[in-house]
Protein backbone atom coordinates (compact mmCIF):
# COMPACT_ATOMS: atom_id res chain seq x y z
CA UNK A 1 0.00 0.00 0.00
CA UNK A 2 1.76 3.59 -1.33
CA UNK A 3 1.34 6.48 0.22
CA UNK A 4 -0.02 9.66 -2.12
CA UNK A 5 2.14 12.78 -2.05
CA UNK A 6 0.13 15.85 -1.33
CA UNK A 7 -1.77 17.26 -3.89
CA UNK A 8 -2.61 20.60 -2.29
CA UNK A 9 -2.14 23.02 0.37
CA UNK A 10 -5.50 21.30 1.68
CA UNK A 11 -3.55 18.44 2.20
CA UNK A 12 -1.14 19.68 4.74
CA UNK A 13 -4.19 21.29 6.90
CA UNK A 14 -4.03 17.95 9.48
CA UNK A 15 -0.24 18.75 10.18
CA UNK A 16 -0.81 22.63 10.39
CA UNK A 17 -1.70 22.96 14.16
CA UNK A 18 0.65 20.73 15.81
CA UNK A 19 3.27 22.66 13.18
CA UNK A 20 2.01 25.88 15.00
CA UNK A 21 2.12 24.69 18.50
CA UNK A 22 5.39 23.13 18.19
CA UNK A 23 7.07 26.68 16.46
CA UNK A 24 4.92 28.90 19.30
CA UNK A 25 6.02 26.80 22.05
CA UNK A 26 9.43 25.18 21.59
CA UNK A 27 11.13 26.31 18.37
CA UNK A 28 10.39 30.29 19.55
CA UNK A 29 11.33 30.45 23.02
CA UNK A 30 14.38 28.01 21.87
CA UNK A 31 15.73 30.65 19.73
CA UNK A 32 15.51 33.10 21.96
CA UNK A 33 17.61 31.29 24.32
CA UNK A 34 20.03 30.28 22.07
CA UNK A 35 20.24 34.36 21.37
CA UNK A 36 20.50 35.26 24.85
CA UNK A 37 22.89 32.41 25.35
CA UNK A 38 25.09 34.59 23.60
CA UNK A 39 24.46 37.62 25.29
CA UNK A 40 26.84 40.14 27.40
CA UNK A 41 26.08 40.50 31.15
CA UNK A 42 26.08 43.75 32.87
CA UNK A 43 26.20 44.52 36.33
CA UNK A 44 22.99 44.87 38.42
CA UNK A 45 21.86 41.99 36.84
CA UNK A 46 21.38 43.61 33.16
CA UNK A 47 22.41 42.37 30.18
CA UNK A 48 23.12 43.41 26.30
CA UNK A 49 22.60 41.73 23.24
CA UNK A 50 26.62 40.69 21.66
CA UNK A 51 28.02 37.83 20.31
CA UNK A 52 30.04 35.96 22.88
CA UNK A 53 31.18 32.92 23.37
CA UNK A 54 32.29 33.59 27.09
CA UNK A 55 29.37 32.14 28.27
CA UNK A 56 29.93 28.38 26.54
CA UNK A 57 33.85 28.84 27.82
CA UNK A 58 32.78 28.50 31.30
CA UNK A 59 31.91 25.40 30.70
CA UNK A 60 35.56 24.78 31.06
CA UNK A 61 35.67 25.70 34.58
CA UNK A 62 36.87 22.89 37.11
CA UNK A 63 33.13 23.79 38.62
CA UNK A 64 31.11 23.71 35.97
CA UNK A 65 32.79 20.78 34.34
CA UNK A 66 32.16 19.15 37.94
CA UNK A 67 28.51 19.76 38.03
CA UNK A 68 28.02 18.39 34.82
CA UNK A 69 29.96 15.17 34.85
CA UNK A 70 28.01 14.85 38.55
CA UNK A 71 24.74 15.25 36.41
CA UNK A 72 25.17 13.01 34.03
CA UNK A 73 26.69 10.76 36.37
CA UNK A 74 23.71 10.52 38.02
CA UNK A 75 21.17 10.13 35.41
CA UNK A 76 23.02 7.07 34.08
CA UNK A 77 22.94 5.49 37.68
CA UNK A 78 19.54 5.80 37.53
CA UNK A 79 18.59 4.74 34.62
CA UNK A 80 20.57 1.29 35.33
CA UNK A 81 18.72 1.16 38.47
CA UNK A 82 15.82 1.37 37.15
CA UNK A 83 15.59 -0.96 34.55
CA UNK A 84 17.77 -3.52 36.64
CA UNK A 85 14.70 -3.24 39.14
CA UNK A 86 11.84 -3.09 36.29
CA UNK A 87 13.02 -5.75 34.07
CA UNK A 88 12.03 -8.88 36.65
CA UNK A 89 9.94 -6.27 38.12
CA UNK A 90 7.73 -5.93 35.11
CA UNK A 91 8.49 -9.91 33.60
CA UNK A 92 6.65 -11.29 37.27
CA UNK A 93 4.03 -8.75 36.79
CA UNK A 94 3.99 -10.22 33.15
CA UNK A 95 3.42 -13.38 34.32
CA UNK A 96 0.66 -13.12 36.92
CA UNK A 97 -3.24 -13.05 36.52
CA UNK A 98 -4.80 -10.60 35.24
CA UNK A 99 -6.12 -9.01 38.52
CA UNK A 100 -3.22 -9.11 40.07
CA UNK A 101 -1.60 -7.25 36.71
CA UNK A 102 -4.57 -4.36 37.03
CA UNK A 103 -4.08 -3.78 41.18
CA UNK A 104 -0.13 -3.50 40.54
CA UNK A 105 -0.85 -1.39 37.26
CA UNK A 106 -2.91 0.93 39.39
CA UNK A 107 -0.85 0.96 42.31
CA UNK A 108 2.32 2.34 39.58
CA UNK A 109 -0.45 5.54 38.32
CA UNK A 110 -1.02 6.35 41.40
CA UNK A 111 3.05 6.73 42.08
CA UNK A 112 2.81 8.70 38.98
CA UNK A 113 0.03 11.04 40.17
CA UNK A 114 1.90 12.77 42.85
CA UNK A 115 3.73 15.64 42.73
CA UNK A 116 7.83 15.82 42.48
CA UNK A 117 7.29 18.17 45.49
CA UNK A 118 5.16 15.24 47.45
CA UNK A 119 7.85 12.64 46.52
CA UNK A 120 10.84 14.72 47.89
CA UNK A 121 9.19 16.05 51.18
CA UNK A 122 7.69 12.32 51.37
CA UNK A 123 11.44 10.84 50.90
CA UNK A 124 12.77 13.47 53.41
CA UNK A 125 10.63 12.23 56.42
CA UNK A 126 11.16 8.90 55.88
CA UNK A 127 15.36 9.51 55.70
CA UNK A 128 15.08 11.86 58.87
CA UNK A 129 16.27 10.74 62.18
CA UNK A 130 13.05 11.93 64.15
CA UNK A 131 10.77 10.08 61.74
CA UNK A 132 12.35 7.87 59.71
CA UNK A 133 13.23 4.33 59.00
CA UNK A 134 16.29 4.22 61.25
CA UNK A 135 13.38 4.20 64.06
CA UNK A 136 12.56 0.94 63.12
CA UNK A 137 15.85 -0.48 63.08
CA UNK A 138 16.51 0.41 65.99
CA UNK A 139 13.22 -1.09 67.23
CA UNK A 140 14.37 -4.12 65.33
CA UNK A 141 17.73 -4.02 67.17
CA UNK A 142 19.88 -3.72 64.24
CA UNK A 143 20.95 -0.11 64.93
CA UNK A 144 22.37 1.57 68.44
CA UNK A 145 20.86 5.01 67.67
CA UNK A 146 18.59 6.44 64.87
CA UNK A 147 20.42 8.63 62.87
CA UNK A 148 19.23 10.91 59.36
CA UNK A 149 19.84 9.61 56.29
CA UNK A 150 20.07 12.56 53.85
CA UNK A 151 21.20 15.02 53.02
CA UNK A 152 23.60 12.56 50.47
CA UNK A 153 23.79 11.08 47.42
CA UNK A 154 21.62 7.88 48.48
CA UNK A 155 19.06 9.77 49.97
CA UNK A 156 19.09 11.82 45.86
CA UNK A 157 19.76 8.11 44.16
CA UNK A 158 16.71 6.68 46.02
CA UNK A 159 14.12 9.12 45.66
CA UNK A 160 15.06 9.85 41.80
CA UNK A 161 14.89 5.62 41.11
CA UNK A 162 11.19 5.84 43.45
CA UNK A 163 10.22 8.87 40.73
CA UNK A 164 11.25 7.11 37.67
CA UNK A 165 10.38 3.95 38.09
CA UNK A 166 7.05 3.44 37.70
CA UNK A 167 7.30 5.60 33.58
CA UNK A 168 10.11 2.40 33.55
CA UNK A 169 7.56 -0.28 34.19
CA UNK A 170 4.85 1.27 32.33
CA UNK A 171 7.78 1.15 29.16
CA UNK A 172 8.75 -1.86 29.55
CA UNK A 173 5.64 -4.25 29.96
CA UNK A 174 3.80 -3.59 26.62
CA UNK A 175 7.23 -5.02 25.26
CA UNK A 176 7.36 -8.21 27.79
CA UNK A 177 3.86 -8.59 27.85
CA UNK A 178 3.81 -9.49 23.94
CA UNK A 179 7.15 -11.82 24.55
CA UNK A 180 5.95 -15.52 23.17
CA UNK A 181 5.86 -17.86 26.58
CA UNK A 182 7.16 -20.67 24.70
CA UNK A 183 10.51 -19.00 24.00
CA UNK A 184 11.43 -19.51 27.93
CA UNK A 185 9.71 -22.88 27.80
CA UNK A 186 11.67 -23.90 24.93
CA UNK A 187 14.93 -23.09 26.81
CA UNK A 188 13.75 -24.74 30.17
CA UNK A 189 13.04 -27.99 28.01
CA UNK A 190 16.83 -27.39 26.78
CA UNK A 191 18.14 -27.77 31.00
CA UNK A 192 18.28 -24.23 31.33
CA UNK A 193 17.09 -22.76 34.96
CA UNK A 194 14.40 -20.31 35.48
CA UNK A 195 17.37 -17.39 35.62
CA UNK A 196 19.51 -18.55 32.80
CA UNK A 197 16.77 -18.62 30.67
CA UNK A 198 15.66 -14.81 31.55
CA UNK A 199 18.94 -13.84 30.60
CA UNK A 200 19.47 -16.01 27.36
CA UNK A 201 16.19 -15.67 26.22
CA UNK A 202 13.55 -12.27 27.40
CA UNK A 203 17.02 -10.05 28.22
CA UNK A 204 18.11 -10.09 24.56
CA UNK A 205 14.80 -9.90 22.77
CA UNK A 206 14.17 -6.96 24.65
CA UNK A 207 17.47 -5.28 23.42
CA UNK A 208 16.11 -2.49 21.73
CA UNK A 209 13.78 -1.81 23.97
CA UNK A 210 16.08 -1.73 26.86
CA UNK A 211 17.85 0.44 24.91
CA UNK A 212 15.32 3.16 24.74
CA UNK A 213 13.82 2.68 28.26
CA UNK A 214 17.59 3.49 29.31
CA UNK A 215 17.73 6.72 27.10
CA UNK A 216 14.10 7.76 28.43
CA UNK A 217 14.61 6.95 31.88
CA UNK A 218 18.24 9.00 31.31
CA UNK A 219 16.65 12.03 29.88
CA UNK A 220 14.23 12.07 32.53
CA UNK A 221 16.56 12.22 35.38
CA UNK A 222 18.82 14.40 33.52
CA UNK A 223 16.47 17.20 33.85
CA UNK A 224 15.51 16.75 37.81
CA UNK A 225 15.42 19.78 39.73
CA UNK A 226 13.62 19.67 43.12
CA UNK A 227 14.97 16.45 44.55
CA UNK A 228 18.22 16.91 44.60
CA UNK A 229 17.84 20.16 46.55
CA UNK A 230 15.56 18.29 48.94
CA UNK A 231 17.93 15.44 50.14
CA UNK A 232 20.83 16.55 48.89
CA UNK A 233 23.36 18.53 49.44
CA UNK A 234 24.76 21.43 47.07
CA UNK A 235 27.64 19.26 45.74
CA UNK A 236 24.28 16.46 44.48
CA UNK A 237 23.15 19.73 42.73
CA UNK A 238 22.58 18.91 38.91
CA UNK A 239 22.97 21.32 36.24
CA UNK A 240 18.85 22.21 36.20
CA UNK A 241 19.17 23.04 39.57
CA UNK A 242 22.84 25.14 38.73
CA UNK A 243 20.53 27.12 35.83
CA UNK A 244 17.86 28.06 38.61
CA UNK A 245 20.51 29.41 40.73
CA UNK A 246 22.20 31.02 37.50
CA UNK A 247 19.26 32.30 36.29
CA UNK A 248 16.60 33.69 39.29
CA UNK A 249 19.44 33.89 42.35
CA UNK A 250 22.87 35.22 40.49
CA UNK A 251 21.14 37.23 37.84
CA UNK A 252 22.98 35.70 35.01
CA UNK A 253 20.66 34.62 32.58
CA UNK A 254 22.96 34.77 29.48
CA UNK A 255 24.89 32.06 31.24
CA UNK A 256 21.82 30.23 32.48
CA UNK A 257 20.72 30.27 28.66
CA UNK A 258 23.60 29.17 27.58
CA UNK A 259 23.18 25.97 30.22
CA UNK A 260 20.02 25.59 29.60
CA UNK A 261 20.65 25.24 25.45
CA UNK A 262 23.18 22.62 26.47
CA UNK A 263 20.72 20.55 28.44
CA UNK A 264 18.19 20.62 25.62
CA UNK A 265 20.63 19.54 23.09
CA UNK A 266 21.96 16.48 25.21
CA UNK A 267 18.17 15.83 25.49
CA UNK A 268 17.64 16.14 21.64
CA UNK A 269 20.61 13.84 20.89
CA UNK A 270 19.22 11.32 22.99
CA UNK A 271 15.78 11.48 22.08
CA UNK A 272 17.05 11.03 18.44
CA UNK A 273 18.90 7.90 19.28
CA UNK A 274 15.55 6.48 21.35
CA UNK A 275 13.82 6.88 17.68
CA UNK A 276 16.78 4.94 16.08
CA UNK A 277 16.52 2.26 18.38
CA UNK A 278 12.90 2.38 17.68
CA UNK A 279 13.12 1.95 14.21
CA UNK A 280 15.65 -1.12 14.18
CA UNK A 281 13.47 -2.92 16.72
CA UNK A 282 10.37 -2.17 14.22
CA UNK A 283 12.67 -3.41 10.93
CA UNK A 284 14.09 -6.47 13.36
Amino acid sequence: MRREKPQSLLDYAPIAFPAIMLTVFFVIPFATMIAVSFFQREQAGFYTPAFQFANYERFISLFFANVLGFSLMLAITVAICCVLLAVPFTYLLARMSRKAQIVWLVALLSVLSLSEVIIGFAWSTLLSRTAGITNLLVAAGIMAEAKALLPSFGAVLTGMVYQAFPYTVLVLYPAIVRLDPTLTEAARTLGASPLKAFFTVVVPALRNTLTATLIMVFIFALGSYLLPQLLGRPQHWTLSVLITDQAIYQSNMPFAAAMAVFLVLVTLGLVALTVIAGRKGEAA
